[in-house]
C-alpha cells in the first residue's frame, strides 16, 4: 500500500543541484530581459494552443489507464488540481513535457503509453508533477523555446548575442538539467520501488519493454554504479559542454545514479516513514553559491 503524502513540500525532496543552478540563473545578466520577451511574444499561450490543437485530451473514458495514473501520482505527491492530460504521437522513443505557468497541462507520446507499466507511468508522471510544484514550468518553457527566442530577439536588434556570450542559454539547459534531478526524486516518492523507478529511466533512454530484462537491469545497475565512481571533474570544459549541448539526450544514467544516492543516503526512506506535513527544509547557508554543469560536478 502507497503512502499518500499529505502536505509534501518541493523544499523537503528537492536536489541542492537545482537549486544551486537556479540562484546562479537568477543572478545571470539578461535573464530579466527573456522573462520580459517570453511575456510578450505571449510564450505561454502559443504553446498551449499547439497542445489543444495537435493532441488528444485523455479522460477516464478515453484512455483510463493513463487518466488514472495522473489521478494516483496527484493524490500521493498532494498536488490539486490534478492538471490536464493530453496524449500525442509516437516519436520512437519516450516524451513528456508539462507546459502551462497558471494552468499546467502534461503531455506523453504514444511510446509512453505503449512502453510504461502503470506503475512506471506513475513514475515518469510523478516527474511531471514534480515540476508543477517546484514551479518550474516559467524557466522549463524558455528553455524550450530558447533557439526561437534567439532568432526573434536577434531580429529586434536587441543583441542577444552578447546575452549568449554571458552563458545566459547554457545557464538555463544547466538548470533544467539539474531540476530533472529534484522531478526524479518526486517521481520515486510517487512510485516508491526502487525497480520500478529504474526500469522507466530504462525506457526512457529509448529501451522498450522486449529490451528491459533482469539481465539488462544488472548491467545497467553495475554501469551506473560505475559512474557514481568516476571523478566527473577530470574531464575538461570542452568535452562537457559539447556533450551538454546535445539536449535530445537523455542522461538516464547520470540521472540514476543520482537518484540512487539519495536512496543509498537514506534521506528517501527516512522522508517516505515520517509524518505527514513535514516541516519546512531549513536551506543551507552555502546554497545560493554558484553551482555550475561544467566547473560543479
Amino acid at each position: 500500500m502507497k503512502k499518500v503524502l499529505l502536505g509534501l513540500k518541493s523544499e523537503t525532496y528537492e536536489h541542492p543541484f537545482d537549486r544551486k543552478a537556479l540562484a546562479s540563473l537568477e543572478k545571470m545578466p539578461g535573464v530579466s530581459l527573456l522573462l520580459k520577451k517570453v511575456n510578450e511574444y505571449g510564450i505561454d499561450r502559443l504553446l498551449r494552443l499547439q497542445c489543444l490543437g495537435s493532441d488528444f485530451r485523455v479522460t477516464p473514458n478515453n484512455f483510463p489507464g493513463l487518466s488514472q495514473a495522473l489521478e494516483e501520482t496527484c493524490q500521493i505527491l498532494d498536488l490539486s488540481p490534478c492538471p490536464d492530460l493530453y496524449l500525442f504521437r509516437g516519436w520512437g522513443h519516450i516524451i513528456t513535457v508539462t507546459i502551462g505557468i497558471e494552468s499546467p497541462i502534461v503531455t506523453v507520446n504514444l511510446e509512453a503509453y505503449e512502453w510504461l507499466s502503470s506503475q512506471e507511468l506513475i513514475y515518469v508522471l510523478g516527474h511531471e508533477v514534480a515540476h508543477i510544484k517546484s514551479q518550474h514550468l516559467l524557466y522549463h518553457q524558455i528553455a524550450m523555446v530558447m533557439p526561437l527566442l534567439k532568432n526573434w530577439v536577434n531580429a529586434a536588434t536587441l543583441g542577444f548575442g552578447g546575452l549568449a556570450a554571458n552563458g545566459v542559454e547554457l545557464a538555463f539547459w544547466n538548470w533544467l538539467m539539474m531540476a530533472r534531478f529534484t522531478a526524479d526524486r518526486a517521481a520515486l516518492l510517487a512510485c516508491q520501488d526502487v525497480d520500478v523507478a529504474i526500469a522507466a529511466l530504462m525506457k526512457l533512454g529509448g529501451l522498450p519493454s522486449c529490451y528491459v530484462t533482469p539481465e539488462a537491469i544488472a548491467d545497467f545497475l553495475v554501469q551506473v554504479r560505475e559512474f557514481s565512481d568516476n571523478s566527473v571533474e577530470s574531464q575538461d570544459t570542452l568535452t562537457k559542454l559539447l556533450s551538454f549541448n546535445e539536449s535530445r539526450e537523455s542522461w538516464v544514467v547520470m540521472r540514476a545514479s543520482e537518484l540512487l544516492k539519495w536512496v543509498d543516503s537514506g534521506d528517501y526512506r527516512t522522508l517516505l516513514e515520517q509524518p505527514n506535513q513535514p516541516p519546512p527544509l531549513l536551506l543551507d547557508p552555502d546554497a545560493t553559491e554558484d553551482w555550475n554543469f561544467l566547473t560543479s560536478w
